[in-house]
């Protein structure tokens, strides 16, 4: 073990490592901060640089550029409402509440530095139980994924404000929007109506910045919308003293957002934008304050992006152990790995053991980056808010238009952007929670391929749904998600009432 630490030391204090590191630390930045491109975009687009590298340098830009635009989703969803990555869609509602009250600063240094823990404490543990937990993911079959992702969609009905009912009405909807195009099973054309475009279904990143980023733009613009006052201009100590206020007295709910973003990040499929959707409706279940969720809570704040980051090291216990990628930056990286003529596996820690433990130390120190890297960026961003909205709002726009073309080089995706974005306005206009619709377009395949193989593999049956040990849990953390929210609603209305 300290001959692998000592020899992966030895490969990170190469300056050309350095360099790359600091290279993508600011592309991953940039991507983060436009709306509609994913750090699995970045990566893609990384790609073809990475056939000139050695394969610890090509790893290390994966892993510092995918942290840093994680984090950099964070700052346009806190400034302008429009989330820059899927991940950080759990939590844009409070974080951009936060700012419209003052407190942009404080709200973008919990992101940095939740980001950074959380991306930490998912690397340790990437080192210290990737086996064991590895070996835990592969027990999960068909049957416990559908019940996960019903946990998901359970979660996002539960946690948002106001109506349960209109909450369910937005995720029906966005369940109904992800059964269009191919159906998975028989591989029949669903609510196409004709339509070459929609074989493919609605792709749910033109959809997201639509509901967040057009609908503000219009809502913006029709009402007016002012901020209070912003110190737009702050000190990097200052950054982390603002910080470290909101998180010292939250440090186990960090931990466990963690250690949940961590453990679903994991799970072959899962990813972030889910692990941060779950840990946001954990947060609210077990909070002493869920009535502040959604209306600028710093701790949903600190729960979302303490989890999304974490997941990230997750993903890599899969793919180093067993080769199976947890999501699908993780796949991208298995892609390169071969390419370089290395096999994930668990002979790779025999025979690469100082590449394994490099990986780990980039994990690390590209967390640590994130915070003065991060401090920069919010910095920058924050001169968004001296701009006239005249200005801003149609750059944003522009943004929006450019981030859902760049996903499939398609104007029809651009069109389903300004529908969403339409739909989102009226939507809130009504009441009606926009978050249960994205999630539910995130969720409907996983929910619908899930359950259709395991009732082909059961020949019918639904039996082992229940029976299951996992499934058994996860059934009881669905009914728990739903009868737990309802039961201190009818407690507050009988306290009400007395």
């Amino acid at each position: 073990m300290m001959a692998n630490l000592a020899a992966a030391i030895q490969l990170l204090s190469s300056p050309y490592l350095i360099f790359i590191m600091v290279i993508t630390a600011v592309y991953g930045l940039f991507v983060g901060l436009v709306p509609g491109l994913t750090a699995t975009m970045a990566t893609a687009l990384f790609v073809p640089f990475t056939f000139f590298m050695d394969p610890l340098p090509a790893l290390a830009g994966v892993i510092v550029l995918s942290a840093m635009a994680i984090f950099a989703g964070d700052i346009p969803a806190t400034l302008v409402r429009v989330p820059g990555t899927p991940s950080s869609s759990a939590y844009v509602e409070d974080a951009y509440q936060l700012c419209s009250r003052g407190m942009a600063v404080r709200a973008l240094a919990l992101c940095a530095c939740c980001s950074a823990t959380g991306g930490i404490i998912g690397a340790l543990s990437l080192m210290l139980i990737a086996p064991t937990l590895a070996q835990f993911a592969t027990r999960f079959t068909s049957f416990e994924y559908f019940w996960l992702a019903i946990l998901g969609l359970s979660t996002t009905v539960t946690v948002s404000k106001g109506s349960t009912v209109k909450s369910c009405i937005a995720l029906l909807l966005g369940l109904f929007f992800s059964t269009i195009g191919i159906d998975i099973t028989l591989g029949i054309p669903r609510f196409t109506f004709g339509s070459s475009e929609l074989l493919g279904g609605v792709n749910f990143i033109p959809a997201m910045v639509g509901l967040f980023g057009v609908s503000e733009v219009i809502r913006t613009t029709e009402e007016s919308v002012s901020f209070t006052a912003q110190k737009l201009s702050f000190g990097f100590f200052e950054m982390l003293k603002s910080a470290w206020t909101a998180m010292k007295n939250r440090l186990g709910i960090l931990l466990r957002s963690a250690v949940l973003g961590m453990v679903i990040g994991a799970l072959p499929g899962a990813g972030g934008d889910i692990a941060a959707w779950i840990s946001y409706g954990v947060g609210k279940l077990s909070s002493k304050h869920p009535e502040e969720y959604g209306k600028g809570s710093e701790e949903a704040v600190l729960t979302g992006t303490s989890a999304n980051n974490a997941a990230l090291g997750g993903a890599w216990i899969p793919a180093l152990v067993f080769g199976i990628p947890g999501d699908s930056i993780t796949a991208i990286l298995l892609g390169i790995l071969m390419m370089k003529g290395l096999r994930p596996g668990p002979l790779i820690f025999e025979r690469q053991g100082d590449l394994v433990y490099a990986i780990y130390l980039v994990f690390i120190i590209a967390n640590v980056l994130l915070i003065p890297l991060g401090y920069l960026a919010a910095r920058s961003g924050m001169q968004m808010l001296k701009v006239p909205k005249g200005i801003l709002m149609p750059a944003i726009l522009l943004f929006c238009c450019v981030g859902s073309y760049a996903i499939n080089n398609s104007l029809f995706d651009v069109g389903v952007m300004l529908v969403m974005g339409l739909l989102g306005y009226f939507f809130e206009k009504s009441d009606v929670p926009v978050a249960p619709i994205v999630l539910g377009l995130i969720l409907g395949p996983m929910v619908e391929r899930n359950f259709m193989m395991s009732v082909i593999k059961t020949g019918g049956s639904l039996s082992q749904f229940v029976t299951r040990p996992i499934s058994a849990v996860l059934v009881i953390c669905v009914a728990c998600a739903w009868t737990i929210p309802l039961w201190s609603a009818r407690r507050r209305r009988k306290s009400v009432a007395s």
